[in-house]
This record gives structure tokens, sequence and C-alpha cells, in this order.
């Protein structure tokens, strides 16, 4: 299978290392230090106490790469945009298209959400580029659930977790959704075919949406967040919010933000993704995380005053900082 990993960050790196030990012709879209030293070292992971790498094509431009049978797209969302102008070379009619970003897609309404169905969710996908870009029946979801960092460009140390879950936004088990979990499961991933992928990223974005900002703005791991009572009750406040959106659009959530705050707690001492940005200087996926979920409330008819606070005071900070 021709693989084409873009953004050969963290997640990307692990994923692209992991297929092309299985055997899959994986090529690398990158730039900068990325792209020079994925072409003069490959791809490395660190993982479990030992480092593999592998040799793969690396080119900044798309056209230099081909037609793929599988495009893993594995980027911040507020790179997406330029994702969208530049992917049309690697994509035939048969093409699959993998999204492994965290927060709410801009496909979420593909073939779910009952009035909301077809919906265009202007905080991801402002006029509508991405979706004209990368047509519907090319899109596979993808939830990760794994923390990666990167020793350096191109070098990606795996630091626990190992879970894909994977489906079709129709959610259809239609026979390229098996075979892609057979083979991500033979490339050594536990991958899991979703009954609903729409479900499972909503899930995860109930974690992280308001964990990842506050951890941005405080500069707060998440055991001290978790630890303040008065953050601990904003977060939760955040969370019903979601909550409501969710079984509005017809992906309830049956724990307490309390539940899922045991869990959060376990993770320790626990630097987000979003942290990791505003220490490197890098832009913040705000939108996909927060904004959508404004919006969102105001699709469903359900009042967001704590998101609202959380997405001003957030984005007030990356602003000053050049980040959004």
């Amino acid at each position: 299978m021709k693989v084409t990993i873009y953004g050969a960050g963290a997640i990307g790196g692990w994923i692209g290392v992991r297929l092309a030990q299985a055997g899959c012709d994986v090529s690398v879209v990158a730039r900068g230090d990325t792209l020079k030293a994925v072409q003069d070292n490959g791809l490395r992971l660190e993982s479990a106490g030992s480092t593999a790498t592998v040799p793969v094509r690396a080119s900044s431009n798309p056209a230099d790469l081909g037609v793929q049978d599988l495009v893993v797209v594995a980027v911040k969302a507020p790179a997406m945009a330029g994702v969208a102008q530049a992917i049309a070379p690697l994509l035939g009619p048969g093409t699959m298209v993998l999204t492994a970003m965290n927060g709410v897609p801009w496909w979420f309404f593909e073939g779910f959400g009952g009035a909301l169905a077809g919906t265009r969710l202007s905080a991801v996908d402002p006029g509508g580029t991405i979706a004209q870009a990368i047509p519907g029946h090319h899109i596979i979801g993808c939830v990760v659930h794994a923390s990666c960092s990167l020793n350096g460009p191109g070098h990606v140390k795996h630091h626990f977790g190992n879970k894909l879950i994977i489906g079709e936004p129709s959610g259809e088990k239609t026979a390229r959704v098996q075979q892609l979990v057979a083979l991500l499961g033979k490339a050594g991933f536990e991958a899991v075919l979703s009954e609903q992928i729409q479900k499972d990223a909503w899930y995860k974005l109930w974690g992280n949406m308001t964990v990842n900002p506050i951890s941005a703005m405080t500069g707060a791991t998440t055991d001290l967040i978790m630890g303040d009572p008065l953050v601990r009750g904003f977060v939760s406040a955040v969370m019903l919010e979601a909550r409501e959106i969710g079984a509005r659009i017809g992906i309830p959530i049956d724990q307490q933000p309390e539940d899922r705050h045991q869990v959060t707690a376990k993770l320790g001492a626990f630097k987000t993704s979003m942290l990791q940005d505003v220490e490197a200087g890098r832009p913040v996926e705000l939108d996909a995380l927060v904004t959508v979920v404004k919006e969102l409330g105001g699709l469903t008819g359900v009042p967001t005053p704590f998101t609202d606070a959380l997405l001003g005071l957030s984005r007030l900070h990356a602003k000053v900082r050049n980040l959004y």
C-alpha cells in the first residue's frame, strides 16, 4: 500500500514508522528541518527502550509523491487550510484520507447529525475550503489515544497509549475500513473499528477541550489543574455544557465530569499538547477544541457561558503571544 504521512510530527511520525515496518511504501510531506532530517536520516521512533529507523521518501511538494492509497493527515488544526490547498496530487478516486487530529473535524456532520446533517462548521472550515478540497467520500475518521513527543525533527518518542479508533463518518462497516483496521493491527496498533466515530471524537474532546487551554494559559500540568478545587469546578461546568450539546446532536455521554476527572488525574504531572505548543511558539488549535463547541451551542440552542469564558481568555492569551 502506498501511504503518505502529511505532517511528520509526533503522531504522524509514530504512525509512519509503524506502517513502514508493516511493509507499506511510506512517503512524508514535510518542510524545513523536518524535511531535511527525514531525507538524511529517515523517520526514527523511540519506543519501549529501543529505536527504529525507517527510510521513507520525503518532499515538501505532494506532486513529487503522486497518487496514494492512504493519506494520513496528522497536523494540528490551524495547519489544515494549507494542507487542503496542496493535497490534490495525492488523491485518486479510491484514496483514503485518515484524519488523525484532535478536536471536532471539518467533516463532523458527514453522514450524521439528524437535522444538522451536512452542516458546515465555520470554526474549523471557514468558507468550506477544506471540504471542497477533500471530498467526503475520501474521509475515514481516526481518534488517537496515545502520547508521543519529538526528540528532534523526524525523531519521535512514544510514551504511552497505542490505540487508534477509526471509522467511516457514516458509521458503515465498509470493506475498506475493515481492511484498514487489519493493516493497522498488523502494524502493531490497537486498532478499533468504531460504531460511530463522531462519538469517539466527541468523548475525547470532552476531556481535553478544558485541560488543554487551561494548561496553555497557566503553564500547569494536569495534576495541578485537577488538584485545584475551583479550577476543577470550572472544568466541570464547561463539560456539562458540552455534554448537553452532545445529547442534542445524538452523541450522549453517560458519565459525569467527575468520572472523567478521575481518569485525567491518573496522568499525573502530564504536560498537554497545547502547553507544549505554547512553549514551542507554535499556533494553538483552539478553534477545533473550543470555538467549535461555542458554535455547536448556538446551533443546538444550548447556552455556553462557561465555554465562552474559557474561549475568550485562552484566545486572548494566545493572541498576545501571536499563537492564534
